[in-house]
C-alpha cells in the first residue's frame, strides 16, 4: 500500500496543499480572494473569511490533520453563494454566469 503524503486543504479555496507548501499558498490565496470580491457587485461581495481555530494536538504531540482539514473545508464552503432560482451553490463570480442560464422549474 502507497501511502499518500499528508495535505491540509486551503481554508479559503478549498483545495489540498502539502504541508510546506500550504504556508506559501494561503497568503497568495486570501490577495486572490479579495481581488475577485472587490470586482462583485456589492450585492455578492462577502467578509473576508476567517482561519478555523483548531488546536487539537494528539498525543504524539501532531496537530489533528483530519480535524484542521475538517474546519477548513467547512470554511471553504461557507463562501458558497446559493443560486435564488435553484437553490445550488457556487463561487459569487460563477453564479452570476449561472443565472444567465438557470430557468425556473415548470410545473407540469
Amino acid at each position: 500500500m502507497i501511502r499518500r503524503p499528508p495535505t491540509i486543504i486551503c481554508y479559503i479555496c478549498g483545495r489540498e496543499y502539502g504541508t510546506k507548501s500550504i504556508a506559501i499558498h494561503e497568503p497568495q490565496c486570501l490577495k486572490k480572494w479579495h481581488n475577485e470580491n472587490n470586482l462583485l457587485p456589492k450585492e455578492l461581495r462577502r467578509s473576508e473569511p476567517k482561519k478555523p481555530e483548531v488546536r487539537t494536538i494528539t498525543a504524539k504531540g501532531f496537530y489533528d490533520l483530519d480535524a484542521l482539514n475538517e474546519a477548513a473545508w467547512t470554511s471553504a464552503l461557507s463562501q458558497l453563494v446559493p443560486c435564488n432560482i435553484c437553490g445550488r451553490t457556487f463561487l459569487p463570480d460563477r453564479l452570476i454566469v449561472h443565472q444567465r442560464s438557470c430557468k425556473p422549474k415548470v410545473a407540469k
